[in-house]
């Protein structure tokens, strides 16, 4: 599996919320640039990036701070909130990310999904389908929506997507553990997506729980790992030994 080291930023800043909530912060680092380099120090080659400003108010507004990460770490990133329009996908594409992350608009529009890996290619389109109780939680986790998380993933899959994130809401930030029956679940209704598992991973034997899940479902491509990282509960470079 491929480990996503999640960097999300507010304000410029990296920082941390509690399942969602943007009156839960934590700010880790001033300057998103110090973790991304310490990540690659330790092994890492791809980065997960969110503008959670963008997420809420649904225009990206750290696209500064996402282009110092790029131009400076050497890491393939993939970015997400505030993707809602194609002027913006195209500006942040231009910037040398290496993916870009959909979420609110695929729940409301997802046949607009197909138009865009028409235009930019399916290695470069992913949807974050974020779910609460299997239900698609949307707008940065504001909004609770009566999709099912399964069912979108499903249509998503048959018009080309070839890249998910799946987030189990409830798990994320929570240092708990991962859902791995709601992952499970993912991964059989999709199974020519590759599925990037989000949410709970809080200790080593986390990650050997997914890697015994990818053994079985090939189409488990990587982890995201966020608050275990910041709290030092593992150590990246232990992942990669």
């Amino acid at each position: 599996m491929t480990i996503y080291p999640a960097i999300d930023l507010r304000n410029g800043k990296c920082v941390r919320l509690f399942q969602g909530k943007a009156d839960a912060e934590t700010v880790y680092f001033e300057s998103p640039l110090n973790p991304a380099l310490n990540w690659k120090e330790q092994g890492a080659e791809f980065l997960h990036v969110v503008d959670l400003d963008g997420a809420f108010t649904g225009g990206s507004q750290n696209l500064d701070a996402v282009e110092q990460i790029v131009r400076s770490s050497g890491l393939q990133v993939q970015l997400g909130g505030g993707m809602r329009d194609e002027a913006t996908i195209s500006n942040a594409l231009e910037l040398g990310l290496h993916r870009v992350i959909i979420g609110t608009r695929a729940c409301n529009e997802p046949e607009w999904i197909e138009s865009l890996i028409s235009k930019f290619g399916s290695d470069k389109i992913v949807v974050g389908i974020d779910a609460k109780d299997g239900m698609v939680a949307t707008k940065g986790w504001v909004e609770e929506t009566e999709v099912d998380a399964f069912d979108l993933a499903g249509k998503l899959s048959a018009i080309g997507l070839r890249w998910i994130i799946h987030t189990d809401v409830a798990t994320d930030g929570a240092m708990l553990g991962p859902n791995l029956e709601a992952q499970k679940k993912m991964l059989e209704a999709v199974p020519e997506c590759n599925v990037i598992a989000s949410g709970g991973v809080s200790r080593k034997e986390d990650l050997d729980d997914l890697n015994k899940l990818a053994s079985e479902y090939s189409n488990l491509e990587g982890v995201i790992i966020g608050k275990a990282l910041y709290e030092k509960s593992i150590n990246l470079s232990d992942c990669f030994a």
